[in-house]
């Protein structure tokens, strides 16, 4: 079992930066793959982006490409969603997600475990 909790999010105007959280625990936590995905209100679950924790390769979805950066800190089972320029579309709720594969990691059908989620809110 691999247990996720995200932290982080909030309120923050346009422009703004917010830095997202998912703390992990559970065996073998080493070998999973990563990922955020998010929610907006009356659209699908949307891949956000991903990090391989065995190679390090990260990926990253074209509509935050340049603005979020996914990392992690193995000292601390944690991995991160540093978000800028955030603008009123990434209003979501955004989840972390644990994947036992190395491939499709945009198609959240390849998760095994998730978090809970945390709301990102992005006054215009």
């Amino acid at each position: 079992q691999v247990q996720l909790v995200e932290s982080g999010g909030g309120l923050v105007q346009a422009g703004g930066s917010l830095r997202l959280s998912c703390a992990a625990s559970g065996r073998t936590f080493s070998s999973y793959a990563m990922g955020w995905f998010r929610q907006a209100p009356g659209k699908e679950r949307e891949f956000v982006a991903a990090i391989s924790w065995s190679g390090g390769s990260t990926y990253d979805a074209d509509s935050v490409k340049g603005r979020f950066t996914i990392s992690r800190d193995n000292a601390k089972n944690t991995v991160y969603l540093q978000m800028n320029s955030l603008n009123p579309e990434d209003t979501a709720v955004y989840y972390c997600a644990a994947s036992r594969g190395i491939n499709y990691l945009s198609n959240c059908a390849f998760y095994d475990y998730w978090g809970q989620g945390t709301q990102v809110t992005v006054s215009s």
